[in-house]
């Protein structure tokens, strides 16, 4: 009767731990920054200086994410049906969004986002895992599958709750 009392306690002490850590991400948060890192050690911010975004979690498991560039130039057209191949790149490069389904591994720091649906079209239907850590509502995660193709990039994002 002990041990099955001891492993009932230990059970439901688990659960609110891994509630309350999952509890820790839910709502929403404002981008702080995108650092690239190249595989020759440089780096460079791909959305600029203080770039624009929202990430969102939810209590069922669903996630959003949008990020822009701070400063995008407007389509002198006002028809983004009739963009330059200027500006529809300026669009494409100048943002990434993407959104699904999430999960939090807080034994082994890691976010793992279920892509459904995503601006850079080569991420839908992937998994990708995150490592992150979380300190005093800013959250740090490391994206190891960049849309830099074929590219030995990393990026670290950084989002702050709101």
């Amino acid at each position: 009767m002990k041990n099955t009392t001891f492993l009932l306690l230990l059970f439901v002490l688990n659960s609110a731990i891994a509630q309350k850590t999952k509890s820790d991400f839910l709502g929403s948060w404002t981008l702080v920054s995108v650092e690239n890192k190249n595989s020759d050690g440089t780096k460079n911010l791909p959305y600029d200086v203080n770039p624009k975004g929202t990430l969102f979690f939810d209590e069922k498991g669903n996630y959003a994410i949008q990020i822009f560039k701070n400063e995008r130039p407007k389509i002198v057209s006002g028809d983004k049906n009739k963009c330059t191949p200027e500006e529809n790149a300026a669009i494409v490069q100048g943002s990434n969004s993407h959104f699904g389904e999430f999960e939090i591994d807080e034994a082994n720091k890691i976010i793992t986002f279920k892509i459904k649906t995503a601006s850079f079209p080569n991420w839908e239907g992937t998994v990708q895992k995150r490592s992150y850590a979380l300190i005093n509502n800013e959250l740090k995660y490391v994206v190891t599958n960049t849309t830099q193709g074929g590219k030995s990039v990393t990026a670290e994002v950084v989002w702050k709750k709101l």
